[in-house]
């Protein structure tokens, strides 16, 4: 169960099928909601969603909760854009993806 072990989820047990169930239906439906919230993030800061990273989203949703308890009223993704820089939301391009990168602008751009 990967989508439940990202989630911090792995080692809750539930004896009954039921339970089961609804513990993997809970997991499937936040892990829509935060790829939804990425898709989000990714259009407004107009970057590829692959460069958006699910995982620092999901982690940074508590400074958003924070700024609600301190009596601030942020817009869930208005706030995570502007502070996309200090989460660390947007992924660094490794130097693999900066030479495939480069050799697909030699071999596409119209010279």
């Amino acid at each position: 169960m990967l989508t439940k072990r990202r989630l911090g989820l792995a080692y809750l047990w539930v004896g009954a099928r039921n339970g089961g169930e609804i513990q993997l239906y809970a997991t499937w439906l936040f892990y829509a909601v935060l790829a939804d919230l990425c898709g989000h993030g990714a259009t407004a800061l107009s970057r590829p969603l692959e460069q958006i990273s699910l995982e620092m989203v999901f982690r940074r949703l508590s400074h958003c909760a924070r700024a609600l308890a301190m009596g601030e009223n942020p817009e869930l993704i208005p706030f995570l854009v502007r502070h996309a820089t200090l989460l660390g939301l947007v992924k660094t391009a490794r130097k693999r993806q900066k030479e495939r990168q480069q050799r697909e602008l030699e071999i596409w751009s119209t010279s």
